[in-house]
């Protein structure tokens, strides 16, 4: 794979729940080091998108990381290739301390990745204050802060992240896209799943929109704000 390569490229993928034909040939890329946006409204198939990417929904079709066609490796496997994954849910184990929670994100104690405890409580003072506190009484911004640090725990090289802002304040909003931007910055690749079109607007390179199953649009931030007939069509409510 060379520098110029997308590091995810999904070709012609498709996905079903029983009988319904839930996701129609989507193909799309993800490059290298940045930030790529998958807009749609609720109920379009882009968290799906993101499973069947992660081996949890049957996969048709192509999906390419690290010149490897991952499509319809049990999800372990994927994970070990260097794709994480922070799920809509905010799954944490809430009997258990915040750093308690973050050391269950490294893969191998004996060859830790680039991202160690104390580098994801200073890039999230947020749970640096509470690294000792129970997770399941943290905020709901701060119990996203933790998934997706636990994520970077397992020193990803490129990470799905599903709808990080629903139902947070405005305030942690932005908080929530700035922490996403930084660690784009630091060179981890990022497919970010999100509703919120002021955020993708601001941080992604790339813009992707879902509609019934399929790519409707793509382009960049700056093409995008020219289509107002996208944005009315397609998510808008």
């Amino acid at each position: 794979m060379s520098d110029t390569d997308p590091m995810l490229r999904i070709h012609d993928l498709n996905a079903y729940y029983g009988k319904s034909h839930v996701l129609r040939g989507v193909t799309m890329d993800v490059e290298k080091g940045g930030v790529t946006a998958l807009l749609g409204r609720n109920g379009v198939g882009r968290s799906t998108t993101a499973k069947a990417i992660m081996g949890e929904v049957a996969p048709e079709g192509e999906v390419w990381f690290k010149e490897q066609n991952i499509a319809g490796l049990p999800s372990h496997r994927i994970a070990r290739l260097g794709l994480g994954y922070v799920p809509e849910h905010r799954d944490i184990f809430p009997m258990m301390t915040v750093r308690e929670n973050l050391l269950l994100g490294i893969k191998d104690v004996a060859h830790p990745g680039r991202w160690s405890i104390e580098d994801m409580l200073e890039m999230f003072p947020n749970l640096k204050s509470r690294a000792d506190t129970a997770a399941g009484v943290l905020s709901g911004g701060e119990k996203q802060m933790l998934t997706i640090c636990r994520t970077l725990m397992g020193d990803p090289e490129l990470v799905i992240i599903d709808e990080p802002t629903e139902g947070l304040a405005p305030k942690i909003v932005v908080q929530i896209g700035e922490l996403i931007a930084e660690i784009a910055k630091s060179g981890v690749s990022i497919l970010l799943i999100e509703q919120k079109l002021s955020i993708a607007l601001k941080i992604a390179q790339k813009i992707y929109v879902m509609g019934h199953g399929e790519i409707v649009y793509s382009g960049t931030p700056d093409e995008f704000r020219g289509r107002d007939d996208i944005r009315r069509e397609w998510l808008e409510v």
